[in-house]
Formats: C-alpha cells, structure tokens, sequence
C-alpha cells in the first residue's frame, strides 16, 4: 500500500496550529483591550521614532546654524516625546499584564476543571506532579506565547518599522547597507528551531519528575525517616536536577548559538553605515545631523529587529508548555457528563447486583457474575482475603468505575441510567485511608454538606464520638488538621470522616475497612460512632477484623471474584467453611498475640 507523505493538519498541536488556535480562541477575547494596547505601541513608536529624528535636528542647530533657541526648542521637544513615550509603554504594558492574568486564570480554572472531570481510573495512571506541572508551566506558556505574538507585532515590528522610516528618510542608500545582514541571520535561525522543540520537551518532562520526587519525599516524610532513606530521596533528586541543569544548559547553548554571527553581522552593518555615512559628511556635504539621526535610529533598531529574528525560537520552546496544556483540556473527559440523566429517586434504598463482572484491564477479571442483595435499613458486610474484589464492589456502587458485564440495581433502577451527581449525592462513603483537607475541623465536617449550621456540625460530631476531643483542643472547631489530618491521631481522622458521613444524611452507607488501622480503643470509639451512621440506613461495610461485623444481617464471603459463602455470623460459623476457617484463624492470632502483650 501506498504511503501518503504526512500532512500538517495531522498533528493538531504544531506551531502553525497551536498559534492560531491561541489566537483565535484565546487572544480573540480581548481584542478591544489589544487595540488599544496596539494604539499604545503605535504611539510610543512614533515617540521614540520622533526622538531619533529631533536629535538630528539639535545636531544641526548646534553645529551648523548656531541655534540656540532652536536647541532649546528641540530639546524640549525630545523631552515631550521620550515621556509620551514613556506613558505609552507603561500604558501598554500593563493592559497586556491584566490581559496576560485573566488568561492564566481562565487556563488554570479550565484544566482543573477538566480534571474533575476525569474518573479515578484515569488518575491512577498518572502521577498528581504531572498535572502541577501542567497547571503552573503550561498556563504560563499560553499567556508568555501570546505576548510574543503581540509584543512582536505591536512593539518590535512597529518600532522597527519606525525606525527604518527615520532611516529611510534621512538616507534610502545607508538604509539598505544596514539591511544586508537580515537574510544570512533568519537562515541561520530557521535551522535551531527543531532543536530548541525537543530540548524544551524534555526540559518541561524533567521538571515534572522533580515535582514528582519532591511530593513523594515531603508527602511520606514519615517513610523516609523511618526507612532511613533521606540519602535514597535526595540521589534521586539530585539526579532529577541535574538531568534539568544539563538539558538547561544545551538549551542556553542552542538558543544563543545564533547570537555571535548576528552580531558580527550587525557590526559589519554598522561598520558599513559608518563608513558610508562619514564619507557623506565628509566629501558630499551632508549635514552631521541626519547622519547622527540615522545611526541612532539605526542602533534603536537593531534590539526589536534581534527579537524578531528570534521569535521563532522563543514561541517554539513556549509551544511545548502550551501543547501540555491543552493536550489535557482537549482529551476527552473520561468520567463524561451524564447530568442530562434523570437522578436517582430512593423509596427502601435496596441495593441489588445483578451478574457483576469488571476488569481493570482487559484478562484480568477482578469480579466474576457477582449477584447479591444489600437490604434496605441494614447492614451487609463485605469479607474475604485480600483482593478479592471487596473494594471493587464499593467503587462500582460509586460509579468510580463502570461495570463490564452485568448491573447494578438500586430500587429497581439502574446506576448506569440515573447520573452519577444524583447517585453520590445519596451514599456516604467511609474508608480506611480518610482523606482530610488542609483546613479546619468545622470545615472538614461541613464537606458532608455545604451550607451546614453550626448545630449541625456539632451533632454530628457528637453523633460521631468526636465533640469531646474537639473541645480538648484550644481552638475546638476551629483548629486546622494539617495536610492530610496529620496534626490528628488515626481515630481522631476516623471520626471526623464519620462526622462527616452524618452530616451528609445520605440513606447509602459505604464503610472501607474503617477501623482496619486504629488501635483497640480508637477501635471502640469509631466502631460506636459507625453504629450511629449506620441506624436505619442501607449499609455495605468491609471488614477484616471480623468482630467487628459480627452482628450484621447478612455476611458474604468474597474469594477470587465470586462469593463462596452468605449467611449470618452464627449460621456461618455453624457450616464451617470458608468463614469460620477466617473467624478461627484470628482468634488464634489473638490470643497467640494475647500473653506476648500482657508481659509488654
């Protein structure tokens, strides 16, 4: 088969493509701001080239009429237009900074909000650092590669323009001396672009891994000392860094690569200008003021025309970030919108699965023909060896992820079929890693419900055992829990995520292992504050410990997918089989561990 050669339109994010799309979806937004931005560069391009040109004129009044109220008066005529010029470029830039701002802005709230719409599937195969990355680097890239494009546009080219105009006027043969460098130094430049695209690549992938060890190190900081692996964390980074430091450097070395031969060009220009121009003065009588003027306009306009000159490589290495960015925004958003769906209207809250198969990924079935029935106002309890799909069933039930074969039935409608807003809006979840946000008690609580009153929040805290240990702190409700709850014990975190689960009011109960990690009294505490929650509600719990579950209304055994047993803790203890082999086991365990804590 014939291979057709690739086209541009191809790959949606080359620099041709991603400019155009900035410019059209982004920059057209503030068009009326950039006008007037525009009429700002206008203006203090036309200052400065006024300048240039009245500087002449104070040579020649000086030098070859003896002027001096026509120094004085072009003079102060330079002042006036180097302060217009002045207002104007302060003028500009600050309406291009606001502009700059409500874009970054506008950027960072799109890909957060895009984020939330992703599925926690898609977050699992991704570290949180990429996105930090993306969100701080990529944004900045948008708004850095837009004002390149304006400030090429409406400063350098309409102050080169300017300048060349004085140039022209003063002499059209000496203007196209100094031109004669332009040609070599854009051949030069067009070859360091493909370069520059792949160093800012991997300079924008290695500060992403710097983030990466960075977050880890300071987020399992308690790993670290344990395990003694400050050393470990601190190769590693040093490594990181220095993978950036070296990749800065080359890019430093390639995007100035340019930069001897356009001065060396530039000062043959000059050299040429002042050979050409000295000779006027000198044999054909020109007068020194339009040579000063022209050499100054000259040397004015060499900066704007450099930048230019680079401004393919400077918005190639800019594009990088920006293709980040809205690479993500432009993906399409893995949990999708359902919110057109009708929401899910509870009578019993009865839960039913009904041949519930899931894979994570493709051969690997985690849950097989699953079927079981959680009864409305009590308690079903998840048991069972380690990934036997426990948890699964819960981020089914969540819609954290969708199932591959079967469904799941709650009074009598499908949770595929109502949105998934409406479905969480009714379940409360609890699970063994609680997940606080750096913030107070009070506002950790009041998550469960937005808009809660402050008796709300402190019967649920009372509900949740949790009231006590509140007011034993200085600032009571008010007191910050520290990244992650950290400034709280294990049962102190528990027990503000069932306070939170309270307050919510929701008639689905979802507990993962929620005692799994405390200590025996903490244990007791949670465990009386989950009796709480769970009082007339729907409730699916996993457990390991199996005392704690004792007195469900019904017990499943999960194994391998599938549920091998059912029934009520004295019914399964009766049978003897997979369910008293576990209940046999820990109490064996127990009461091994039994004389060895009494003699500690």
């Amino acid at each position: 088969m014939a291979q057709f050669p690739k086209k541009i339109t191809d790959d949606p994010y080359t620099a041709a493509i991603l400019i155009r799309r900035l410019v059209t979806e982004q920059g057209i937004v503030y068009w009326r701001r950039y006008l007037v931005a525009f009429a700002l560069m206008a203006l203090a391009a036309g200052s400065t080239a006024g300048a240039t040109y009245v500087l002449g004129q104070v040579i020649n009044q000086a030098y070859v009429d003896r002027n001096v109220p026509g120094i004085a008066m072009f003079s102060g005529l330079t002042v006036i237009l180097l302060f217009i010029k002045g207002v104007a470029t302060y003028g500009h830039m600050v309406i291009l900074t606001k502009i700059s701002n409500a874009i970054l802005a506008t950027n960072q709230r799109q890909l957060f909000a895009k984020l939330m719409r992703e599925s926690v599937g898609f977050f699992s195969e991704r570290h949180s650092s990429e996105f930090l990355a993306r969100l701080t680097a990529g944004a900045k890239s948008i708004t850095d590669v837009l004002n390149m494009l304006v400030n090429a546009v409406g400063r350098d080219l309409l102050m080169l323009l300017a300048m060349i105009g004085v140039m022209v006027w003063q002499d059209p043969l000496m203007s196209f001396i100094g031109l004669v460098a332009v040609p070599p130094a854009m051949l030069v430049l067009r070859k360091l672009v493909k370069r520059i695209k792949g160093l800012a690549y991997n300079q924008f992938t290695g500060t992403a891994d710097i983030l990466e060890t960075m977050q880890e190190s300071l987020q399992g900081i308690r790993t670290v000392k344990a395990f003694t692996l400050e050393d470990t964390m601190q190769k590693r980074i040093d490594e990181n860094i220095a993978i950036v430091e070296r990749n800065a450097n080359k890019m430093a070395r390639v995007a100035n690569r340019s930069n001897p031969l356009m001065e060396m060009l530039g000062g043959f220009a000059v050299a040429g200008c002042l050979l050409y121009g000295g000779y006027s003065v000198v044999a054909l009588n020109a007068t020194p003021g339009a040579f000063f003027s022209f050499m100054t306009a000259f040397l004015m306009a060499t900066e704007p025309a450099k930048r230019l000159a680079r401004l393919n490589i400077d918005l190639n290495s800019q594009l990088v970030g920006a293709r980040m960015l809205l690479e993500i925004i432009d993906s399409p958003a893995s949990e999708y919108s359902d919110d057109d769906k009708p929401a899910l209207k509870l009578s019993d809250a009865r839960i039913e699965l009904r041949d519930v198969s899931f894979s994570y990924r493709s051969n690997d079935t985690v849950l097989n023909r699953m079927s079981f029935v959680a009864e409305p106002g009590r308690v079903t309890a998840l048991v069972g060896p380690s990934g036997g799909g426990k948890s699964t069933v819960l981020g089914l039930l969540l819609r954290f992820y969708e199932v591959t074969q079967g469904d799941i039935v709650i009074d009598g409608q499908s949770i595929g079929a109502v949105s998934r807003k409406s479905l969480r809006a009714q379940t409360a979840y609890v699970g063994q890693d609680v997940y606080l946000f750096r913030d107070t008690i009070r506002n950790n609580i009041a998550f469960g419900k937005p808009g809660a009153t402050e008796e709300q929040i402190v019967d649920a805290a009372k509900a949740a055992c949790a009231h006590d240990f509140i007011m034993g702190f200085p600032l009571g409700y008010d007191t910050p829990v520290g990244e992650h709850g950290t400034q709280l014990s294990g049962g102190q975190r528990q027990r503000i995520a069932v306070a939170r689960a309270l307050i919510k009011n929701a008639p689905i109960i979802l507990l993962d292992e929620a005692t799994a990690a405390l200590d025996s009294e903490s244990e007791r505490q949670v465990q009386e504050a989950i009796e709480h929650l769970c009082q007339n509600r729907t409730t699916i719990v996993i457990a390991h410990r199996l005392h704690t579950i004792m007195h469900a209304d019904g017990i499943l055994v999960v194994e391998g997918g599938e549920i091998v047993e059912q029934g009520r803790h004295d019914e399964l203890l009766r049978r003897g089989g997979r369910y008293a082999s576990f209940f046999r086991l820990q109490h064996h365990d127990a009461g091994a561990l039994a004389p060895i804590s009494a003699t500690a």
